[in-house]
């Protein structure tokens, strides 16, 4: 409190600053070097009780100035408060909701989104792991292993059960259900009413509790544009453009089938197109393609590339054995482990946040507007960017008429799922290359 030592203190550290002063003030508060907050303790009342009593003092001070100064202090505890509570904002990790998450896509895209290169080096987030009460052991395995990485942007990791308290404050929502196709056992009809009744349960509760941005990620085996579709539909005020289906899986798969032909790192194939639907009928389209770094009589720079078709002069392997091996290579899909498809997820979703490279094309399921003259209202696989935070159709791009030919079978498809997924028809019908409307 008051004595002579602290007014000569008082006096010179006034004297150093330039500041003038009346009289010393008194304070009370936690001593910090005995474990306290440096707080101070207690009302004005109380303050001028302790003060009278042990140093026999008594303030001099109005009410008016008490007040005054009483105002000061309150404002600049407010003003601390709300800077302690944007830092803590700052540092708030992202929401990452996995459902399905016993499948072996999941165990290997937990480091991936947990490494810094997918959301960035300083996002810390939290992933939450849901699937129904059998798999309950998976995930509790699943998340101790996940600790046991001590990953240091894994804030935490917990799995979830009870499906009410799904998609609580969800930034990312990344959907992984499948059914396992057995056309044997039921119809096709009925695995897409399948498909459409898991999105009738997540699609109300991605509204309810995530939040309004949330991005929804629909990846898998089968069915992805369906189950991107639906949730759209069921959950109307998700916003389009955040929900898209995956088709970097396709993408990596055939450029890896084309290096393997030309003798060259998968890495140097860009521009490879997939339209339509993901995992069941889809077109994969070349006439974009290019190949950087590639063994032959010219070289150029790092950024020099050459237009893949070019480099292929074998015009039978693309149009037969190209073509067969695209046909057998959604059952090889099918049999892999997940790491390609967690690869797939984790790339999309750090071109999603920092965007994609620039001239390079990426396929992904969007909801149609009517570009590249495929119909409105189904979500169709197509190039597009991404770029400060969003992505764009690659409308610019020119497309020969055996593509565009190809657009318009593949469209039928997905609007045949759209109808039966929403019953209004009951088996799907051919192709018959009229015009089609969704």
């Amino acid at each position: 409190m008051v004595s002579l030592c602290s007014q000569q203190w008082l006096h010179d550290i006034c004297e150093m600053n330039g500041w003038e002063h009346r009289c010393s003030p008194i304070i009370w508060r936690e001593l910090l070097d005995r474990g306290g907050k440096g707080l101070l303790l207690g009302g004005l009342n109380d303050f001028l009780e302790y003060a009278q009593h042990y140093y026999n003092i008594t303030s001099r001070m109005s009410s008016e100035e008490m007040l005054s100064i009483a105002e000061e202090n309150l404002q600049e505890y407010i003003e601390v408060e709300k800077e302690e509570e944007e830092i803590k904002n700052l540092i708030k990790p992202l929401q990452i909701w996995i459902t399905s998450a016993s499948t072996p896509i999941c165990y290997h895209l937990i480091p991936l989104l947990a490494n810094g290169e997918v959301f960035g080096m300083t996002t810390e987030i939290s992933i939450h792991l849901l699937d129904t009460d059998q798999s309950k052991e998976v995930l509790c395995g699943i998340v101790m292993e996940a600790e046991d990485m001590a990953l240091p942007l894994l804030r935490s990791i917990s799995e979830h059960t009870e499906i009410d308290e799904a998609f609580i404050q969800a930034d990312v929502v990344i959907v992984l259900d499948d059914v396992l196709l057995n056309c044997e056992v039921q119809s096709l009809e009925n695995y897409i009413r399948e498909v459409s009744e898991i999105c009738q349960v997540y699609a109300p509760l991605i509204e309810k509790n995530a939040k309004s941005e949330v991005r929804v990620i629909s990846s898998g085996k089968t069915f992805v544009n369906l189950k991107a579709l639906m949730i759209m539909t069921y959950g109307p005020s998700i916003k389009p453009k955040n929900v898209i289906a995956i088709a970097t899986t396709w993408e990596s798969a055939t450029k890896a089938m084309l290096a393997r032909k030309l003798n060259t790192n998968v890495a140097g194939v860009k521009n490879v197109i997939v339209w339509g639907n993901i995992t069941g009928s889809n077109y994969i389209d070349l006439s974009h393609a290019k190949l950087y770094g590639y063994d032959c009589a010219i070289w150029g720079p790092a950024d020099f590339s050459r237009p893949l078709l070019n480099m292929i002069y074998d015009s039978e392997w693309i149009y037969s054995e190209l073509q067969s091996a695209q046909s057998s290579l959604s059952s090889q899909l099918c049999r892999y482990g997940g790491m390609l498809p967690a690869h797939a997820v984790a790339t999309v979703l750090r071109y999603w946040y920092h965007g994609s490279p620039p001239e390079e094309i990426v396929s992904v399921g969007i909801h149609t507007e009517g570009q590249f003259c495929v119909p409105e209202g189904i979500v169709f696989s197509m190039p597009v960017r991404f770029q400060n935070g969003n992505w764009e159709v690659m409308t610019e791009l020119k497309i020969n008429k055996e593509t565009q030919g190809a657009l318009g079978c593949l469209a039928h498809e997905l609007i045949q799922e759209k109808l039966i997924a929403l019953k209004e028809i009951q088996e799907m019908q051919p192709y018959r290359g009229d015009k089609i409307t969704s």
